[in-house]
């Protein structure tokens, strides 16, 4: 059975439950769950800067130690696109 979206009540239990000081304490096996958290990471990046290895590192250890498992999922899930020297954001939300 397909996953459908998460209420803004579900995302903020998620939030709570995986974030609750900043940073990710288990990554959730449902993926929509999991997408809540690597949006939530994605916004640590600004929309139009490229940012190299180090740097992508450097944020994402602000979450998680485990950076190759956060990076693997941006990637993956179409929040980070990289070449071979530069990552940037392509998705996620935005603060507007």
């Amino acid at each position: 059975m397909p996953e459908g979206p998460l209420t803004e009540r579900e995302r903020q239990e998620v939030l709570r439950s995986h974030m609750p000081d900043g940073r990710i304490t288990a990554i959730p096996v449902r993926r929509s769950a999991r997408l809540v958290l690597l949006d939530q990471v994605a916004r640590a990046f600004e929309p139009g800067v490229r940012y190299s290895a180090a740097e992508v590192n450097t944020v994402l250890r602000g979450f998680s130690a485990n950076v190759s498992v956060l990076r693997r999922g941006l990637l993956d899930e179409g929040f980070l696109e990289c070449d071979r020297t530069r990552y940037w954001r392509c998705g996620g939300t935005v603060e507007v």
